[in-house]
């Protein structure tokens, strides 16, 4: 077999032909193949600031400020809580985004602020479902 590169161009081109099903698809190909995911990186804290800060305020009960929000229910208004998930996390698809309201408890948003992670309970929480902050 004769290795044939393909440029940026051409892979572009072949991109824009493609059906949003065969993008689908071909994302999932690549994740398997190369062991990544295409969900975005939530930058976390560096940790050795949070060990120097811990070492310097033994006494002091420092205030959480990464959270994890986690679906612990999804309550009866299951297409409320896929809506309101998918516009907290517009990467997600309709098929993760129902999966992951069907498996709960399971974590939605992973590492965020203590400002994100209020909004995305209210948000969720008004939709229908029962939502934890950890």
């Amino acid at each position: 077999m004769a290795d044939k590169k393909l440029t940026k161009d051409q892979i572009m081109e072949a991109v824009e032909t493609m059906s949003v099903l065969d993008l689908s698809e071909l994302v999932k190909a690549l994740e398997e193949k190369f062991g990544v995911s295409a969900q975005p990186m939530v930058a976390a804290a560096p940790s050795g600031s949070a060990a120097a800060s811990d070492a310097g305020n033994n006494d002091q009960v420092s205030e959480q400020t990464v959270f994890n929000v986690v679906i612990a229910s999804s309550g009866a208004n299951k297409i409320a809580v896929i809506k309101a998930l998918r516009e907290l996390v517009p990467t997600l698809g309709l098929k993760e985004a129902k999966d992951l309201v069907d498996a709960a408890p399971k974590e939605a948003l992973t590492a965020v602020n203590k400002k994100t992670a209020e909004e995305a309970k209210e948000k969720l929480s008004t939709a229908g479902a029962t939502v934890e902050l950890k």
